[in-house]
C-alpha cells in the first residue's frame, strides 16, 4: 500500500478483493482447458498415458496457475482503469459544480434590483 495517502485501506482491499475473483475464475477455466487436454493426451497420446500420475497432476495445477495470474492480472488492471475513471470524474464534477457556482454568482450581480 502507498504511504503518499492516495490509496485508503479500503481502496486496496477491494482491488485485492477483485484480483482473488479474476484469480479463481482463471484457475477454473484454464482448468477445464487443462482437463480437456488431458483428456485428449489420454485417449490419444501413448507418452501422455505413461506419464506418471504426479507429473500429470501437476501438468493440470500449472495451468490452472497460469490462468489464475493471467487473469487476476487482467481484471486487476480493468479495476484500476474504472477507479481512475470514477477520480476522474469526480474531480471533473468538482470543478464543474465550482464554475457554476461562480457563473451563478456573477449573473445575481447583474440583476438589477
Amino acid at each position: 500500500m502507498r504511504r503518499d495517502g492516495t490509496r485508503t485501506a479500503a481502496e486496496t482491499d477491494a482491488a485485492g478483493f477483485e484480483a482473488l475473483k479474476g484469480g479463481i475464475a482463471g484457475a477454473a477455466k484454464y482448468g477445464a482447458i487443462t482437463a480437456a487436454l488431458g483428456g485428449a493426451g489420454y485417449m490419444f497420446s501413448p507418452v501422455y498415458r505413461s506419464l506418471t500420475i504426479q507429473f500429470k497432476v501437476f501438468i493440470q495445477l500449472s495451468g490452472m496457475t497460469l490462468g489464475g495470474m493471467i487473469e487476476a492480472d487482467r481484471r486487476i488492471r480493468e479495476y484500476e482503469f474504472m477507479m481512475r475513471r470514477a477520480k476522474k470524474l469526480k474531480t471533473d464534477e468538482e470543478v464543474w459544480k465550482k464554475w457554476e457556482g461562480l457563473v451563478d454568482n456573477g449573473q445575481d450581480a447583474k440583476k438589477p434590483r
